[in-house]
């Protein structure tokens, strides 16, 4: 009885770390710098939209999920085309040590001298404890758009699209949260 619980015990853990390990999913945005879309009015027939991704979230996801976005507010509203105003996608890049280092606490780390008759003080290093380890970069994408609403057939203009087609193009590409 006792194993069968330690068994369910470490799949219950393994399924919660790997529901961490997952790019955005096409959804609102919780809070103002978090990540999935959202929508500012700027006037009755414009608004400006944004999709923000985690770092395992590419580019062209990230601007899918705009688009699709960008149709669904159109439908939403009555409206039976778009036109991208302005568009543009932001690539935010940092380095992340996923070295083994015993002093991983921000802000602290402590730094040991030592004196040799020869060479003076020199700094003192510690091969267990002062792995650097590697660096890997990791990049968020973030797509801002603001869309002009229009009703009536798609103008002939490479930057308006038909809200009912982009939706049907693109939905077999939109991965959604879980039902509750």
């Amino acid at each position: 009885m006792r194993g069968r619980a330690h068994f369910i015990a470490a799949g219950l853990a393994l399924a919660l770390v790997s529901g961490c390990a997952t790019a955005t999913l096409y959804q609102p945005s919780v809070t103002p710098h978090g990540y999935g879309y959202s929508e500012q009015a700027v006037e009755q027939d414009r608004t400006r939209i944004s999709f923000r991704g985690n770092s395992l979230t590419d580019r062209e996801t990230v601007e899918t999920y705009l688009l699709y976005r960008a149709a669904e507010l159109t439908l939403a509203r009555g409206f039976d085309h778009f036109i991208l105003v302005e568009r543009d996608t932001e690539a935010r890049s940092r380095y992340e040590s996923s070295g083994r280092s015993f002093y991983r606490y921000p802000g602290f780390y402590p730094h040991w001298t030592y004196y040799s008759p020869r060479w003076g003080w020199r700094p003192w290093y510690d091969p267990f404890f002062d792995n650097p380890g590697s660096y890997r970069q990791v990049t968020r994408y973030e797509a801002t758009a603001e869309i002009r609403f229009g009703r009536g057939p798609r103008p002939d203009d490479p930057k308006a699209f038909d809200a009912r087609d982009v939706m049907r193009n693109l939905e077999g590409r939109v991965a959604r949260p879980p039902a509750q």
